[in-house]
């Protein structure tokens, strides 16, 4: 859509869908409007716009390398670029690189009208964004998989669908407590004899500031879009940093949501991209600036500690690495769960944050529908299992 997007078609298209996700938040019951299954997509219009297919996707992304991603936002002194694909391919794509002394105030300029909107035009004006993206499905899986190095199903799955359906639920949850006390009450007490005390209260959700989203280079989107979507969604404009090896599927998230915010009248600069230099480190220059006043961080334990003690100013979210440990007691599926346990080491090369790092067995062995097996045994068939995996 090109159109200007005014406030009641948004309510209307996807007021609907925000209805269905506070639902499924409510019940923790499953729900997702997003297809995990790629021939879900292309051909016929999902949910009243066209999405692309396999192919699409891809010549969609192979029109983009070489080329400068232009995104319009102010502050831009210089371009910038260094992803390599791990399948060899030449990316070549150049980013804004950012003037953050004209970029951050131009960011804060928007907040006024953006806060005012109130909770439920950000609501649906996110999901018109994560509409969007979620019809260029398969383009953001081949900017995934080019970056990340996943699989092309995996890039897809995790890079598409179950990405958007994050943003969603952060959206959801933004608007659910936005809105969990009244706008306006009228408030009485009793005097008496004398006339009650009467008050008219309104209460007023004020959002704290830019947030600053740190993306990683394994899951991009998997892991930046619940922080974009929930700061968005509750008044604060978001910087994206990307991982520098890793900037096309955040940097396509940024001109999709700047394209939507100014066709629905508000300020594209409540979405920016800060793209960096090789070895610039701006993500320290970024983290302890007064305008940055909240930190959503994928990635490294050394640099989630220093986030931690440095940026006092802002309020820090950080995912660091984690040491999953599983206690190996005793089974009535011992086939399966050395297939499980396989497939959970070796998933994503053992890269994935849920992979089991420590498995603690007993000396003295366990039991097992078939029947009794020593420690040594047990090692020797999970090793074996990841063998045939």
């Amino acid at each position: 859509m090109t159109a200007a997007l005014t406030t009641a078609q948004l309510t209307q298209e996807h007021r609907p869908t925000l209805d269905q996700a506070l639902e499924a938040i409510r019940t923790r019951a499953y729900w997702s409007p997003h297809p995990e299954h790629p021939k879900a997509y292309g051909g016929e219009a999902r949910g009243g716009r066209p999405s692309l297919s396999v192919a699409e996707g891809q010549a969609a992304f192979e029109a983009l390398r070489g080329k400068r991603l232009e995104l319009d936002q102010p502050g831009t002194d210089g371009w910038t670029g260094s992803e390599v694909s791990p399948f060899g391919a030449e990316m070549g794509m150049e980013y804004p690189h950012p003037d953050i002394e004209v970029l951050l105030p131009a960011m804060r300029k928007g907040m006024p009208a953006w806060r005012e909107a109130g909770p439920e035009t950000r609501a649906v004006v996110c999901l018109e964004i994560l509409a969007r993206i979620g019809a260029r499905s398969h383009e953001f899986a081949q900017a995934v998989m080019h970056t990340s190095g996943q699989a092309y199903m995996m890039a897809f799955q995790a890079g598409g669908p179950h990405a958007q359906d994050r943003g969603l639920e952060a959206v959801a949850y933004a608007f659910a407590e936005q809105t969990r006390t009244p706008a306006a009450a009228d408030w009485s007490k009793p005097q008496g004899k004398r006339d009650p005390l009467r008050l008219r209260k309104t209460f007023t959700a004020v959002p704290r500031g830019i947030a600053l989203l740190i993306g990683c280079n394994t899951f991009p989107t998997w892991n930046g879009y619940p922080g974009l979507f929930a700061s968005l969604a509750t008044g604060n404009p978001v910087l994206v940093k990307p991982h520098p090896q890793a900037v096309l599927p955040l940097a396509l998230t940024v001109q999709v949501a700047r394209e939507v915010l100014k066709e629905a009248g508000f300020s594209p600069d409540l979405v920016a991209l800060a793209a960096e230099r090789p070895d610039e480190g701006i993500a320290k220059v970024l983290a302890v600036r007064p305008e940055i006043r909240i930190i959503d961080y994928t990635g490294s334990t050394a640099f989630g500690d220093w986030l931690e003690t440095h940026a006092r100013q802002a309020l820090v979210f950080t995912e660091k690495a984690g040491v999953n440990t599983v206690v190996i007691d005793s089974t009535d599926d011992y086939r399966g769960m050395l297939a499980n346990l396989a497939f959970s080491l070796s998933l994503y090369s053992g890269q994935m944050c849920t992979t089991p790092q420590n498995l603690l067995i007993p000396r003295g062995g366990i039991t097992t529908d078939a029947g009794p097996k020593t420690y040594d045994e047990v090692v020797a068939d999970l090793a074996a299992a990841v063998d045939g995996l």
